[in-house]
């Protein structure tokens, strides 16, 4: 559904309003954040045509180019990034300032936005430019980010927790959740290049500088966690194979017992089955119980082997 906010002061408080034409009506000093939710061409068009900005496409703000993901002008800042969804799905999100207004384009409705404008309504004295904007959807996010993380862990813990057997259902869970952290890694380190870069521009408030470096730090505590995650997955896909291996081991040892312990029968009724002449056991009357009752005796005497050395 398409949707366009323009955030803008009045009165020392933050005002909405989703009619383009109020653009005509507030001055530029007042406008604080213009946010795109899936806009028409049109809506851009104008937009584009009042800010002197150029709103890129969804194809190019989705390239994975450094150059692409963050690009500078003399008057303006262009940041691309890319927001996790609570699946696990990745949302690009432009951000584009100039003469310190924020204009946001995305195609879905995100928990961080959301927040975001909520801090904004209960406190707007710390929302007096975009920049502040900017710096606030990314602390936002990275904050949710933790918590997904936080939720992540919880999960690799339960699953710690629940390896007894060797269900194969548990290696899938197993890689389901090395692929989770991979994608939770990929959306952390696009937002730690953007934020750094940030921190090297000219254009960039020195004010905000100190909150933007505490969001990097924080970045990369959360990248540390993640690798610590990838580590524990490890350690869990390798004892669960560990486990696959004993009850593998478990079944070739009972194959490997049986085919012993039938081994000496077995050549003793090939011997008695040769058709030799003279055999002097074939002529005689006990001869066949004796055969049974030696077949007999070196089975309990293998087992009774097995026994003593624990094999069994």
């Amino acid at each position: 559904m398409s949707d366009i906010k323009i955030f803008y002061r009045e009165n020392a408080r933050i005002k909405t309003s989703r009619n383009i034409d109020i653009l005509k009506k507030v001055s530029l000093q007042d406008l604080v954040w213009i946010d795109l939710l899936d806009a028409d061409e049109e809506i851009e068009t104008q937009l584009e045509d009042f800010l002197k900005i150029y709103i890129q496409e969804d194809e190019e703000i989705e390239e994975i180019e450094m150059s692409s993901r963050y690009m500078e002008t003399e008057d303006s800042l262009v940041a691309n990034s890319h927001f996790l969804l609570d699946n696990y799905e990745t949302e690009p999100v432009s951000f584009i300032l100039k003469n310190k207004i924020l204009v946001s384009t995305r195609n879905t409705e995100l928990k961080s936005f959301q927040e975001t404008v909520r801090k904004m309504t209960a406190n707007p004295r710390n929302y007096m430019t975009g920049y502040h904007v900017l710096v606030a959807l990314l602390e936002t996010r990275v904050e949710l980010d933790a918590d997904m993380i936080e939720d992540h862990t919880n999960e690799i813990t339960k699953m710690s927790n629940a390896i007894q057997g060797t269900d194969e259902n548990m290696l899938i869970a197993i890689k389901d959740l090395q692929e989770k952290t991979m994608l939770i890694r990929e959306n952390i380190i696009d937002k730690q290049r953007v934020c750094t870069s940030m921190l090297k521009s000219n254009l960039f408030p020195d004010d905000l500088k100190p909150r933007l470096a505490i969001v990097v730090k924080d970045i990369n505590s959360l990248i540390e966690h993640t690798r610590f995650s990838f580590d524990r997955l490890d350690y869990l896909q390798d004892t669960f194979l560990g486990l696959v291996n004993i009850e593998q081991n478990k079944i070739i040892k009972i194959f490997t017992v049986v085919s012993v312990i039938f081994l000496p029968p077995t050549l003793i009724a090939s011997i008695y089955g040769m058709n030799f002449q003279f055999m002097p056991e074939l002529n005689w009357r006990l001869g066949y119980p004796f055969a049974l009752c030696l077949m007999l005796l070196s089975i309990v005497s293998i087992l009774l082997y097995f026994k003593k050395k624990k094999w069994l």
